[in-house]
C-alpha cells in the first residue's frame, strides 16, 4: 500500500500537546492566569512558550516564579472561558483586533478557584488535578520569531489529586487524562496502547 502525502502550509502548528494555565504573580499580588498550549519537560526543567503580548510574561520578568496548572478534559470549558481576556490594560491592539476584553480577576471569569501555593507567590488553581508551582531559570526571545518567548523553569513542589498517585513517587498514567489541545480544538486522550521500555509503572 503507498501512503500519499501531500504538501500543505497549515495556519497553525498545535499538533496535540496539554493545555497549562498558568499562574503569574501581578504587581498587586494578585494571580493572573495565562492559558498556554506550548510546554515540554526534561526532568525537573519545564520549558514554557509565551506570547510576549500577554501579561504572563511580562509578570514572569518581574516576579521569576509561577505556577503550572494542568486542567483534566472536564476543566475545558472553564479554560475556553479565559481564552480572550487579557490581564493587560490597555489591551495590546493585536490583542484588541482579536476580540480581547481586560479582566483583572481571571479566577472569578472563568469560575476556578484560587489555592495557596507553599513554595511560589502566584496561586495554584484548585480544581487542576496537577499543580507544578515552578522558579523561572531564563527567558529567551529567539532572534527569528520575537513574538514569543521560551520560559526555563525549574520545578519547586508537585501537588497531585490524591487518587492519581502511584505509590509514593508516580503519577498513575491509567488515571490522569491531560486536556489537549489539538489544531485549537480541545481533546482527552484514548486508552492505552502499550507502554515504553523505561516505564517503571
Amino acid at each position: 500500500m503507498t501512503l500519499q502525502h501531500r504538501t500543505v502550509q497549515p495556519k497553525i502548528l498545535y499538533y496535540g500537546t496539554p493545555v497549562v494555565l498558568l499562574s503569574t504573580c501581578n504587581e498587586d499580588g494578585t494571580t493572573n492566569i495565562s492559558p498556554i498550549s506550548s510546554s515540554w519537560a526534561l526532568g525537573s526543567c519545564l520549558v514554557l512558550g509565551l506570547g510576549c503580548g500577554g501579561k504572563g510574561l511580562e509578570n514572569l520578568k518581574r516576579y521569576p516564579e509561577c505556577v503550572i496548572n494542568l486542567p483534566d478534559p472536564s476543566l475545558w470549558r472553564h479554560v475556553e472561558r479565559l481564552a480572550l481576556l487579557t490581564g493587560k490594560t490597555p489591551v495590546p491592539s493585536s490583542k484588541k483586533e482579536l476580540g480581547f476584553r481586560y479582566e483583572k480577576d481571571k479566577f472569578s471569569a472563568a469560575k476556578l478557584t484560587p489555592c495557596e501555593s507553599e513554595k511560589v507567590r502566584p496561586a495554584r488553581i484548585a480544581e487542576c488535578p496537577l499543580q507544578i508551582e515552578a522558579s523561572v531559570q531564563d527567558i529567551r526571545i529567539p532572534e527569528n520569531h520575537p513574538w514569543f518567548a521560551v520560559v526555563e523553569t525549574e520545578t519547586r513542589r508537585v501537588h497531585a489529586r490524591e487518587a492519581y498517585i502511584l505509590g509514593d513517587h508516580y503519577i498513575d498514567p491509567n488515571q490522569w487524562r491531560p486536556l489537549i489541545y489539538n489544531f485549537r480544538h480541545y481533546f482527552s486522550l484514548g486508552e492505552e496502547l502499550g507502554k515504553t521500555a523505561r516505564a517503571e509503572t
